[in-house]
């Protein structure tokens, strides 16, 4: 593995591609290394780093797959890169202290900034920002609708989820639900919504329209800090990152009853899956690394060492 300031390129050189062709790579921000890992999604072998600026952590790719977007929170900026090269391209200020964020079907980046209470709204390509949102204290979590109409903002000091109307970019409910919520996730329908939350121990279901907490859940254990979220592809089963229970917990959809946990490294904190939803991929803080799991089987099948303290992850395919 070379290294570079501004990129390490693997030995396998791949050409800029027109299109949209996926690299297959997975791409992890390191909080305390201040690099991005990027991982060979067919051999989960480490094939650069990307030297990328101070304490990264939120990561998402352009909706053409063209480039990746790297939230550098000691810079308050956004450093792009293209997935292919790993050049880093550009870079823009996006504001006080981002952290997570995700990137709308209609290009534009949806970044909660952390230390002003606002989401910020952003054209990636010309770096203006089309909207700045008041939310709660300490925005984190950022989730886009599958029909692209809703954003959920999560804030974590005031424990709401705030629901954004799209392309309106105003808060149209705020929805009391547990104690420091850090990440949301919509149903395939976008009817309704699942947010962990951290200090309570909780998953919480609502719904969208309405701003009702229809079903919640505590996770029966004091170590289950929970952080990210997903759902499955054919949207009957819950992922969570269990915190420092060191797990990924496997939920019913429906009930929300835990139905296994997935031992995986130390402070499980952010999760990706694959397009076809047979991966999962989850960020191991302390662990400094990721492990992948199969979920027909839900077991780990393979643990890949990063950079320190992993954070956001990102799977181009």
């Amino acid at each position: 593995m070379k290294l570079i300031n501004a990129v390490i390129l693997s030995a396998l050189i791949f050409s800029p591609l027109a299109g949209a062709k996926s690299t297959g790579r997975i791409f992890v921000t390191n909080e305390k290394g201040n690099t991005v890992s990027v991982i060979n999604g067919s051999t989960h072998q480490i094939e650069a780093t990307i030297m990328i600026g101070k304490r990264p952590r939120g990561i998402g790719i352009s909706p053409d797959g063209k480039e990746v977007y790297v939230a550098v929170s000691e810079e308050n900026k956004m450093v792009v890169f293209d997935p292919q090269s790993l050049e880093i391209l550009r870079e823009f200020d996006v504001g006080d202290d981002p952290e997570a964020f995700a990137v709308h079907p209609n290009g534009h980046i949806y970044i909660s900034n952390e230390d002003s209470a606002k989401a910020t709204v952003i054209n990636p390509t010309s770096g203006k920002i089309i909207a700045e949102i008041p939310v709660g204290i300490e925005p984190e979590g950022v989730a886009v609708s599958p029909d692209g109409k809703f954003v959920i903002i999560t804030s974590e000091s005031t424990n709401m989820l705030h629901v954004i109307a799209v392309p309106e970019n105003k808060v149209v409910s705020n929805i009391l639900v547990g104690a420091r919520p850090r990440a949301a996730t919509f149903t395939k329908n976008s009817k309704f919504a699942y947010a962990t939350a951290e200090i309570g121990g909780e998953v919480i279901k609502v719904n969208v329209a309405t701003g009702a907490v229809i079903q919640r859940i505590s996770l029966g254990n004091d170590k289950a800090k929970p952080k990210d979220i997903l759902i499955s592809k054919d949207g009957k089963k819950l992922y969570v990152a269990g915190g420092r229970l060191n797990q990924v917990l496997v939920l019913d959809a429906n009930t929300l009853e835990v139905l296994r946990g997935i031992p995986v490294g130390k402070r499980v904190w952010g999760l990706a899956m694959s397009r076809d939803g047979k991966r999962i991929y989850s960020t191991n803080g302390v662990s400094s690394n990721v492990s992948v799991i199969n979920t027909d089987i839900n077991q780990v099948i393979a643990t890949v060492n990063v950079g320190r303290f992993p954070w956001g992850i990102v799977i181009d395919d």
